[in-house]
Parts: C-alpha cells; structure tokens; sequence
C-alpha cells in the first residue's frame, strides 16, 4: 500500500480522528459500553439476552458508512499488495492477538487510552510495537 503524498490532507484525517473519538464517547455514555469491534462482534457467538439488537445495529452502521459516503463521491481504490494465503495468515494472528488482548486497537487504542486505562496503554503499545516490528522485517529483513 502507497501513499500519495502530494494529495495527503491531514484535514481529513482529523476530522475523521475526531468523529471516532465523538461516536466512541456518545456510545460510552449513552450505552455505558466500549465501541470495540472485536468485542461487540465477539458478542454476536455467545448471545445474551437484549444483547443482540444493539450489536446488529452498530456493525450495519458500520457497513452503511461507506454506501453513505457514495451520496458525496466515489470510494477510494483499494490496493492490496499480497497474496490470499498471506491475507489469511495475517487474519488469524490479528485475530488471535485480539483474543489474547482482551481486545483490538479501537477498544483499548481510541476508548481504553481516552479512560486512562493502564492496561490498555499496554495494550496499544505492544499493537505499535509490533506493527513497527512487522513492518522493519517486512521490508528491510525479507526485502518484501
């Protein structure tokens, strides 16, 4: 994946920043709950009761964010520079990380720092410093 520095405004990327940081809080204080993917998705294989609902609805928002920015312009392309087996992998390890974590980057990253949770500070350090590690061996180690 490249990015294209001579069309790249941070305009967008803060307010897209700041709108995750008002829907996570407005959920957090009208719900009482984390907007963690992970978890909320987590929560659709083990049901409880009124617990359904409220999960269905916040994963088709997430869907429909996107058929609602269609209104305004087109999608961005999507270029992905690796092989299915590779994605698969990579799914699996993110997936099992997340489970280990008691969570994913948009619970313990953007909700869990925003409460000072200490460990969920933990937790985004060792998603950063992994991320950075992956990416150093990626492309100075195996020349990907």
């Amino acid at each position: 994946m490249l990015i294209d520095w001579n069309h790249f405004t941070p305009w967008s990327a803060l307010a897209g920043g700041a709108l995750i940081g008002v829907a996570s809080a407005i959920f957090v204080l009208f719900n009482g709950r984390i907007a963690g993917i992970t978890g909320i998705v987590g929560g659709l294989f083990k049901p409880k009761r009124r617990d359904i609902g409220w999960r269905l609805a916040f994963i088709a928002g997430l869907m429909a964010a996107p058929l609602a920015w269609l209104l305004f312009a087109p999608l961005p392309a999507i270029e992905i520079d690796a092989n299915s087996t590779l994605l698969a992998a990579a799914g699996l390890i993110v997936g099992i990380g997340t489970r280990y974590a008691s969570g994913c980057t948009s619970g313990h990253g953007v909700c869990g720092i925003s409460r000072l949770s200490p460990r969920s500070i933990i937790a985004t350090l060792a998603f950063i410093a992994t991320g950075v590690l992956t990416v150093y061996a990626a492309r100075h180690v195996l020349g990907a």
